[in-house]
C-alpha cells in the first residue's frame, strides 16, 4: 500500500482534476487526499506539472526528512519554500 499524500490545486485544467479523482478523494475543492505508491505519486505529479500552465499545485508526502514529510510546489505563488538545515519553512514574498 502506498503512503498518504495530499495534493492541492488552483486554476488547473479539468483533465488534471479528473485524473486525480481516479486515485484520490477530494474532501474540499482543490484538495485531494489518498494513499499512492511512490511511482504513481511521481507520475501524477508529472501529469499535473505538464498540464498546468497558469495554475498552481502543491504536493505533500511522507519522507525521511527531518519533519517527516516533503513538499513540492508548481506554479507562481507568494509562498516560497525555504530549507533551513533540513526544516522546510514557508516565506511570503
Amino acid at each position: 500500500m502506498g503512503a498518504f499524500s495530499v495534493i492541492t490545486l488552483e486554476a488547473v485544467p479539468t483533465v488534471v482534476r479528473g485524473t486525480l479523482s481516479r486515485w484520490m478523494i477530494e474532501p474540499s475543492e482543490g484538495t485531494f487526499v489518498g494513499r499512492l505508491p511512490a511511482s504513481v505519486r511521481d507520475e501524477v505529479w508529472t501529469l499535473i506539472c505538464s498540464n498546468t500552465d497558469s495554475g498552481r499545485a502543491g504536493l505533500i508526502y511522507p519522507s525521511d526528512a527531518e519533519q517527516g514529510f516533503s513538499i513540492k510546489t508548481f506554479g507562481e505563488s507568494r509562498r516560497v519554500l525555504r530549507d533551513f538545515d533540513g526544516v522546510v519553512l514557508v516565506q511570503f514574498t
